[in-house]
């Protein structure tokens, strides 16, 4: 598939089939996060693959009440939304738990994160690392277009990296990027339709 191809093709899919996916091509896809620039050249990612739904529903048991709490209020807000940011909403809402749950494997990225917390940064360059985790997972959304698999991804919310990070031990260095679903689209997968940009009228030339 060529690359222009590949961007053209990549979207989020929540709904997915039984198919499995080999570890082999898994690995293939995950290796593509260590070719994403990353801040000092260290490429510090760490991934964990989870299997079996029993193993995802407890990482992910409090995406259910997260998601519970803000449905409502999200739904209110959805009437101030775009025809297609209100579309996109409204499906992928009630999916949550269940695309993590119902994809073959769920991947957990992992960055390290350097001399201050995360969520309060002493200043932009602070969140150099994670802005190198983010880059890592868009290449293996890329990845795994090519090899013709489908993804879905949830930013944690409230307690959810803390509910992971102890449930599999990770270091406290290290911070959880998203729960990455990974799997291959079911056939009738909904696809939301994508915004249409004017390329050329969001590109300024010296001033806004």
């Amino acid at each position: 598939m060529e690359f222009y191809e590949v961007l053209e093709r990549r979207r989020t899919i929540r709904d997915f089939s039984d198919k499995i996916v080999t570890d082999e091509v898994l690995e293939k896809i995950l290796s593509a996060a260590f070719k994403a620039p990353t801040n000092d050249h260290l490429r510090q990612f760490e991934f964990i693959v989870v299997r079996g739904r029993e193993n995802i529903a407890r990482l992910v048991a409090p995406v259910t009440e997260n998601t519970r709490n803000i449905q409502q209020a999200g739904l209110e807000a959805a009437e101030a939304m775009d025809e297609d940011e209100r579309a996109m909403f409204v499906d992928a809402l009630p999916k949550q738990r269940r695309m993590l749950i119902e994809s073959d494997c769920l991947v957990l990225p992992f960055f390290r994160q350097k001399d201050c917390p995360l969520c309060r940064p002493t200043d932009q360059s602070s969140l150099n690392y994670f802005a190198s985790a983010w880059a890592a997972v868009e290449n293996i959304l890329l990845a795994a277009t090519a090899e013709g698999l489908s993804c879905a991804f949830r930013i944690p919310i409230g307690n959810e990296p803390e509910h992971v990070k102890r449930l599999v031990g990770a270091p406290e260095e290290y911070e959880f990027t998203c729960f990455l679903a990974v799997g291959y689209a079911a056939e009738n997968a909904h696809v939301c339709r994508q915004k249409e940009i004017r390329t050329a009228d969001r590109i300024h030339r010296n001033v806004w």
